[in-house]
């Protein structure tokens, strides 16, 4: 039997990048996995390509809509049962100088990077009481940890998750639940791709030059694998990690420590 079998996991953002990694992680390792995300054919995609591991739900919902999220974690329960795991791993960065941040960017950004990861858990976590036992695992961001020039709203709404991940684990502590964040710095997927295209236009540097300005960042001078994130993840979600509970891991090669 492998460890999370039995288990239901729930990933929001499921269809790409590290939520993909995340759920394909998952199930390998046994769970029921429940893929969200507003894209429905990236996430039946998604769903083809982990069927050796099991056949994962597809749900398609708008995280930062309150009655949408309701309804999509109750058929997610009608599916696959009671949410035992959940990553909160849907977001969106977008870069702007801190005076041509206007409201609705701002807005944005907290929206879908903090209140999503609010309503998807407040969704998740009575029944997870009730049972006495879930993991929540939110994928932050090393913006969470430290600053990043150009994307103040998207620091502050991921700053915004690590608070939020720190208070409710010590709010459930005794209850059965750990509540925990992984924060990856510059990682290979779409995201960096639209990091890569915004340093592109507003310098006027070439892919490999803007490449060369963000692997710098980095220790290891490489860039995160979503692979890596995904078992920081996993451990987080597996048997043996019950201590763990209100960590922000960082999964930057050495960037944060």
């Amino acid at each position: 039997m492998t460890s999370l079998a039995n288990r239901h996991a729930v990933v929001t953002g499921g269809g790409s990048g590290i939520g993909a990694s995340c759920a394909e992680a998952l199930a390998r390792a046994g769970a029921r996995v429940t893929l969200m995300g507003r894209d429905i054919e990236r996430l039946e995609a998604q769903r083809d390509a982990m069927r050796p591991h099991g056949d994962a739900a597809c749900i398609s919902v708008d995280v930062t809509n309150e009655a949408a999220v309701s309804h999509a974690f109750a058929q997610a329960v009608e599916m696959h049962g009671p949410v035992d795991l959940l990553v909160n791993n849907a977001g969106h960065a977008q870069a702007a100088p801190f005076t041509h941040t206007d409201a609705a960017l701002w807005q944005r950004m907290l929206d879908v990077n903090l209140t999503g990861v609010f309503l998807c858990t407040r969704a998740a976590l009575p029944a997870m009481l009730e049972r006495g036992y879930g993991r929540i695992v939110n994928v932050a961001s090393t913006a969470g940890q430290i600053g990043y020039a150009y994307v103040a709203a998207y620091c502050a709404a991921k700053h915004g998750v690590i608070g939020l991940t720190r208070a409710l684990a010590a709010e459930v502590a005794t209850k059965g639940v750990t509540v925990n964040a992984v924060c990856p710095g510059y990682t290979e997927t779409e995201l960096l791709r639209a990091s890569l295209d915004q340093i592109m236009a507003k310098t006027s540097r070439s892919e490999q030059d803007a490449r060369d300005a963000l692997v710098r960042l980095n220790p290891q001078r490489r860039f995160v694998q979503p692979e890596e994130v995904a078992n920081a993840v996993l451990w987080l979600c597996a048997p043996g990690s019950e201590s763990m509970n209100g960590q922000s891991l960082s999964v930057s090669g050495g960037e944060v420590t």
